[in-house]
């Protein structure tokens, strides 16, 4: 019997030895090896929380600011963690229904129910400092700070473009984003996004039993710092771009302006603007559909994305093609024969300056004719199609019919047909000069956007060569440059020539006759050629010009569209334009004034961006 008893002693410490066994290795496993009660545990008592980077700030060329960063809140919720929620209140202090409450409580449940996720996002300094007295009362909700960006000038909306939270698609891209994350979406924002977001950094707080942040973990020893994002230092002129949107108000069009030296852009505008501002923060999901759906599209870039006839001012390219082929001289004359294609009053043009002065259509039917005409060694072509494909090289090396690589997307390449073109739409052999003899004057089948004109005219300016065309010189505190924005691009054409082009261009403007007498800027030598593209409704206006003369300082295309003679709108733009820059001012109040309140544009609805062609 005492047997008995001890034998089943030792059973019982045996039990209980090894279920304290069992309690011990438990533990081992919960508190060394599984982290996960842990984690939770420090949930309570810890908030994890992403430091954002000050995104990159943008200057213009002179210093002046044209995007900087402000402060705003977004409010996080974990829902694990969320008890006893006085719902009414908080929908009341974020500004929501009970709705639209379920609606993100689900949206962040599904998404975790552990990590935090954005409940509202971007609250204004203002609002955010009424909802911080009660945020104790919300168990489970914490605010974390960020920046949006602000526009101390409400100009160059195109070019700065906006930012807005990253999609899936974004992520999958490039896994450093996460959902919450903002990304550059057009314009510079999205060009330089590398260089603008800088890297995220952490942090973690301690918080009391009433959601209150008490400091930091461990005295920051686990936090790390954000990186903010590098500067940008544009080739923008804000005074300019500024004139350039008042000029182009009530219109639809664009004005581009080029330093022809450098190929740094000094104005951008495309018309309609709006205030970059409207697309910034919680007020841009109401806003966009407006702008999206405005029949003018505010939205669409004319600058980069139009593709237009360019008319009259293709004269000039003709011109130099013509003259560098040998298919005419400088002092080569034709007349004025209007029954081969329509054209206004005037004498017989001499000489091509003559041509290029009083923009003489049948002048450019004979010279393009011309060329079309040459005589050709090869075999497996027609003259038509050997010569069209030699005139095709040498407009391409001016920057027509290809993307010109600015510092933008979306940028469009414009249209300098070719004969695979011609043979598709018309047949092989089945298409001559008498086919398409409207490109001589700019119209037909040929388009061009309005940055391909200015960096024609800059082209001319530099009698042969151009830069890459640029927004942005430098960048970050080492003053980085693009490469690519260095490299010289000369056209096929001899430099003699350009000289020939100069003078007609010059002639336009100043001597009697010309086309452009109200692109004149009193004491400046302007050179420039008008342009009336026809159009199905009323024809678009066109401008291209350099300034000074002797040392061009800034080239310039003007496109009205649907506002008539180049002459009557376009010219006065752009002379205004150049006086602003090369001056520093504007002397001619009234003129300004005049162009400010004029609206010369037909109204819409219209098919824009078609062409007919000039018919004999």
């Amino acid at each position: 019997m005492q047997r008995s008893l001890s034998d089943r002693q030792y059973i019982i410490k045996g039990i209980i030895l090894f279920v304290g066994i069992i309690f011990v290795l438990r533990l081992f496993y919960l508190q060394i090896i599984d982290g996960s009660y842990l984690e939770k545990a420090n949930r309570n008592v810890l908030r994890f929380m992403d430091q954002f980077p000050a995104r990159g700030l943008i200057y213009d060329r002179n210093g002046k600011m044209l995007v900087y960063n402000e402060a705003v809140y977004d409010l996080m919720v974990t829902p694990r963690q969320v008890k006893n929620l006085d719902t009414a209140l908080l929908c009341e202090l974020v500004g929501i229904t009970r709705e639209d409450f379920l609606k993100r409580m689900d949206k962040a449940t599904v998404y975790s129910r552990y990590a935090p996720s954005i409940f509202e996002k971007q609250i204004s300094k203002e609002d955010y400092a009424l909802l911080q007295e009660k945020l104790y009362r919300f168990k489970g909700f914490y605010v974390q700070s960020r920046s949006i960006r602000k526009y101390p000038k409400q100009v160059a909306a195109h070019l700065l473009g906006y930012i807005s939270e990253v999609r899936e698609s974004d992520i999958e891209k490039n896994p450093s984003y996460k959902l919450g994350d903002y990304i550059g979406v057009s314009g510079l924002e999205k060009e330089y996004e590398e260089q603008l977001k800088g890297l995220k950094g952490s942090k973690i707080v301690m918080v009391d039993s009433r959601n209150r942040e008490m400091g930091s973990f461990q005295d920051g020893r686990y936090d790390t710092a954000a990186t903010a994002g590098e500067n940008l230092y544009s080739s923008i002129d804000l005074d300019l771009q500024e004139l350039g949107e008042k000029l182009m108000t009530n219109k639809r069009g664009s004005i581009v302006a080029i330093d022809p030296k450098t190929g740094e852009v000094l104005a951008l505008v495309s018309a309609p603007c709006f205030d970059p501002n409207l697309l910034v923060g919680r007020a841009r999901s109401q806003n966009y559909p407006k702008l999206n759906s405005d029949i003018s599209q505010p939205l669409f870039n004319r600058a980069l994305m139009a593709s237009y006839p360019p008319g009259s001012i293709f004269k000039i390219a003709q011109a130099l093609v013509a003259m560098d082929k040998g298919a005419i001289t400088p002092n080569t004359g034709f007349g004025c024969d209007k029954s081969l294609v329509g054209c206004h009053n005037h004498p017989s043009a001499g000489n091509v300056e003559a041509g290029i002065k009083m923009s003489c259509n049948p002048y450019f039917y004979q010279v393009f004719k011309r060329v079309m005409s040459q005589k050709s060694q090869e075999k497996t072509m027609t003259a038509t199609e050997y010569n069209l494909t030699a005139w095709r090289e040498s407009m391409l090396s001016f920057g027509f019919g290809q993307r010109l690589p600015i510092d933008l997307p979306n940028v469009k390449r414009g249209n300098i047909p070719d004969t695979g073109f011609y043979n598709r739409w018309y047949g092989k052999n089945r298409w001559a000069f008498s086919t398409i003899y409207s490109l001589s004057i700019g119209q037909g089948e040929v388009l061009v956007i309005p940055l391909q004109m200015a960096n024609f005219a800059a082209t001319v300016a530099n009698r042969g060569y151009y830069y890459t065309p640029h927004l942005i010189r430098y960048f970050g505190k080492d003053k980085l440059v693009r490469s690519e924005f260095l490299k010289k691009h000369e056209s096929h054409i001899n430099r003699e020539y350009f000289e020939v082009a100069v003078r007609g261009m010059y002639d336009v403007v100043n001597e009697p006759g010309g086309t452009g007498s109200r692109a004149k800027v009193p004491g400046i030598n302007v050179c420039g050629k008008t342009g009336t593209a026809e159009n199905i409704g009323k024809d678009h206006a066109v401008f291209i010009a350099f300034a000074p003369m002797e040392d061009p300082k800034i080239a310039i295309s003007v496109y009205v569209e649907n506002a008539g003679f180049g002459g009557t709108w376009a010219a006065p733009i752009a002379s205004l334009m150049m006086e602003q820059y090369l001056k520093g001012k504007i002397e001619r109040v009234d003129l300004e004034k005049q162009m400010i309140e004029a609206a010369p544009c037909q109204s819409l609805p219209l098919k824009r961006y078609y062409y007919k062609k000039t018919k004999k």
